[in-house]
């Protein structure tokens, strides 16, 4: 009976696996094998000159690095494309100031929004045209920090959208 149990757990288990490729939490049809990630416009109110090209290429970099897939110009099974939407620095908290002078912000809030869309013609249910955002609270002067920053929000934008097209999340 333990055999028997042995078997049909493992003959279930290749089954579920050769049904579709999974790699770090994705699952990527076996049908999908390219894909074109095109140049994420900045289009945000308040631009950072270098802030498109460390997005784009951070999320090539994650799907060349956490999936099987190939990154292709034009011909390919599956479209990334979108824009930079939105790139705010909001203060989050207020520090009174005493003797009638105005307050200041003791902290701050980093913003950044993205506008993806994912098409992927051989499985429609798994297209989506969605925003992305994430924000980082900071201290101080955002000029010393901003890089860091962007590429932490960078990280969290690029899991994000990985885990929505490849993850089934």
């Amino acid at each position: 009976m333990k055999r028997f149990f042995s078997v049909v757990v493992i003959c279930s288990l290749s089954l579920f696996l050769s049904s579709c490729y999974t790699l770090k939490n994705a699952s990527i049809p076996p049908a999908l094998k390219t894909i074109d990630v095109q140049f994420f416009e900045n289009n945000a109110p308040l631009v950072v000159n270098n802030l498109s090209q460390t997005f784009t290429e951070a999320l090539k970099d994650r799907i060349r690095t956490q999936s099987r897939l190939s990154i292709t110009r034009n011909e390919s099974d599956a479209t990334m494309s979108g824009s930079i939407t939105g790139y705010t620095i909001a203060p989050v908290s207020i520090e009174a100031v005493a003797n009638n002078v105005a307050p200041i912000a003791d902290a701050n809030r980093l913003t950044i929004t993205v506008q993806v869309k994912f098409v992927y013609e051989a499985d429609k249910k798994l297209n989506f045209d969605q925003a992305f955002t994430s924000q980082t609270d900071f201290r101080g002067d955002i000029g010393a920090q901003e890089q860091t920053l962007i590429q932490d929000l960078v990280k969290k934008l690029t899991e994000d959208i990985f885990n929505k097209a490849f993850s089934n999340w």
